[in-house]
C-alpha cells in the first residue's frame, strides 16, 4: 500500500487528486468542529458520554466522527446520503421506472443521482429535527425557542447537503469514492477516543500498558483476518476452445473465473445496522419511554447488549449480502458471454448447466462471505455481553470492516490508474 503510494505521489496528475482529497477532507474535519447556535456543547458531550455509551447513538457518533455528539455543523455527517442510497437501490427494483432509468447508461445514472440527492435532503430534514427534538427533550438546549429550533434544523440539514457535496467533488477530481473517504476519516479520528473508552470500562487485575499492548494487538490479527477474508476468492477454472482463422490457431488458453468471497464488501454490514437504526431514530421524535413499559422492553431489543440485536444483525447481513449479489452478479449473462467466446468449465456443459453451476457456486461462497462479515461485526458485541463494557468501541468490528474495505478499495483505484499511465502503446 505504502509503495502504491509513494508511486502515486510520482505523478504529477494523481499528485493533485491526493492533494485534492486531503485539502477537502481538512475541510470537512474543520466543519465538524463549527459549533451550531443555540446548543450547549458541553452539556450535549457530557449526555452523551453517560447515557448512550453501547447504543445505536454511540455507532452514530462514531459514524460522524465524534461530531454528532457535540451537535456540530456536520453532526449527521454521511448517514442520510448512505440510507437514501440504500433506499434508491431497493426502489430502483421494485419499481419499474427506476429500474428501466438505472439501464439507460449515462444520463439514466445522472437522473438517479439527482433523485438521490432530493431523498437525501428529505432524509436529512427529518433526522436533523429528531436530533432537535431529543436534544429538547432532555434539556440540551441553551434556547427553546421556535427560531432557535429553526436555527438548528437549517443547520444541521445544510451541513448534510453540504457534505454530500463534497463527496461528490472528490468523486470528480480526487482519489477514491467520496462518500468512504469521508467516513473512513470520521472512523480514523474517532479510533483514540473509542480505546481509551475501553479502559474507562476495564479496572482491576491488568495494568493499563498491558490493555493497550493487547488493544493494539488485537486490532493487527483482526486488520490482518479482514484483508485475507477480503481478497480470498474461489476460482473456477475456464477453458477456451481452439478455433482456427487462415493459417493461424487461436484460442487454447486456460484461465478462471474469480468469484470472491467478500463481493459485496461492506455494504450488507452498513446495510444492516442502517435498518436497526430505524427504532432508535424514530425514538428521537418523542420523550424517552417509561421503564417497564411495552415500547421500553421494545427499543431494549435493538440495544447492542441484547442477544436479540445480535441475532437480528446476523439474519440481515446474511439476507443483504444474498440481495446485494442477487442485483450486483448475473449468472446467466456469465454463462452466455463465456459461451459467446467459446469459453467453457471443464465438466459441465455450456448455456444453463454453465449458469446454475456459477449459481451454486456463489451460494455456498456468499453464504461463508456472510458469516465472515457477521462474525467481525458481532464478535465486540460478544464480548460486551459477558460484562466487558467496550463502550463505543462495540461497534468496533464494523468500524473496522469499513476501514479496511476503503484502503483496499482506494489501493486498487490507485494501482488502476498508475498502470493505465504506464501503460505503453502500439506507436511506442
Amino acid at each position: 500500500m505504502f509503495k502504491t503510494l509513494a508511486n502515486a505521489w510520482k505523478l504529477p496528475d494523481l499528485r493533485k487528486k491526493m492533494i485534492y482529497t486531503v485539502v477537502m477532507l481538512l475541510i470537512f474535519r474543520l466543519g465538524c468542529v463549527l459549533p451550531v447556535p443555540y446548543v450547549d456543547s458541553e452539556a450535549i458531550a457530557s449526555w452523551f458520554d453517560s447515557s448512550t455509551s453501547g447504543t445505536m447513538l454511540s455507532f452514530f457518533n462514531i459514524l460522524s466522527g465524534s461530531s454528532f455528539s457535540q451537535a456540530t455543523l456536520f453532526a449527521l455527517s454521511v448517514t442520510p446520503y448512505i440510507t437514501a442510497s440504500i433506499v434508491m437501490q431497493l426502489l430502483a427494483i421494485a419499481i419499474p421506472a427506476l429500474e428501466r432509468l438505472s439501464k439507460e447508461g449515462e444520463e439514466g445514472k445522472k437522473k438517479i443521482t439527482q433523485i438521490t440527492r432530493y431523498v437525501t435532503v428529505a432524509l436529512a430534514l427529518l433526522t436533523s429535527y429528531g436530533y432537535y427534538m431529543t436534544l429538547r427533550n432532555n434539556g440540551l438546549l441553551a434556547d427553546r425557542s421556535f427560531f432557535a429550533g429553526l436555527v438548528i434544523v437549517a443547520c444541521h440539514c445544510a451541513g448534510a447537503a453540504l457534505i454530500m457535496w463534497m463527496g461528490e467533488k472528490i468523486n470528480e477530481k480526487g482519489i477514491g469514492n467520496g462518500i468512504s473517504m469521508i467516513l473512513f476519516a470520521n472512523i480514523i479520528s474517532s479510533m483514540p477516543s473509542m480505546i481509551f473508552s475501553i479502559g474507562a470500562g476495564i479496572s482491576g487485575g491488568i495494568t493499563m500498558a498491558a490493555l493497550y499492548i493487547g488493544i493494539v494487538v488485537l486490532l493487527v490479527v483482526m486488520v490482518g483476518f479482514i484483508v485475507f477474508m477480503t481478497n480470498s476468492e474461489r476460482r473456477i477454472p475456464v477453458q477456451y476452445a481452439k478455433k482456427v482463422v487462415g493459417r493461424k490457431m487461436y484460442g487454447g488458453q486456460s484461465t478462471f473465473l474469480p468469484i470472491k468471497l467478500d463481493m459485496a464488501g461492506v455494504m450488507p454490514v452498513i446495510f444492516a445496522n442502517s435498518i436497526l437504526m430505524l427504532p432508535s431514530t424514530i425514538a428521537m421524535f418523542f420523550p424517552a419511554p417509561a421503564e417497564g413499559s411495552f415500547w421500553y422492553g421494545f427499543l431494549q431489543l435493538f440495544s447492542v447488549s441484547s442477544i436479540w440485536y445480535a441475532l437480528i444483525l446476523l439474519v440481515l447481513i446474511v439476507a443483504f449480502n444474498y440481495f446485494y449479489l442477487s442485483i450486483s452478479f448475473n449468472p446467466v449473462e456469465v454463462a452466455n458471454n463465456l459461451q459467446k467466446n467459446g469459453g467453457f468449465i471443464p465438466g459441465v456443459r455450456p448455456g444453463r448447466p454453465t449458469s446454475d453451476f456459477i449459481k451454486r457456486s456463489m451460494k455456498k461462497v456468499t453464504l461463508i462471505g456472510a458469516f465472515f462479515l457477521a462474525l467481525v461485526a458481532i464478535l465486540p458485541m460478544a464480548v460486551n455481553s459477558f460484562g466487558i463494557s467496550l463502550g463505543a468501541f462495540s461497534f468496533g468490528g464494523t468500524s473496522m470492516l469499513i476501514l479496511c474495505g476503503v484502503i483496499l478499495e482506494t489501493t486498487r483505484q490507485l494501482e488502476s490508474q498508475i498502470t493505465m499511465r504506464h501503460y505503453k502503446g502500439f506507436l511506442d
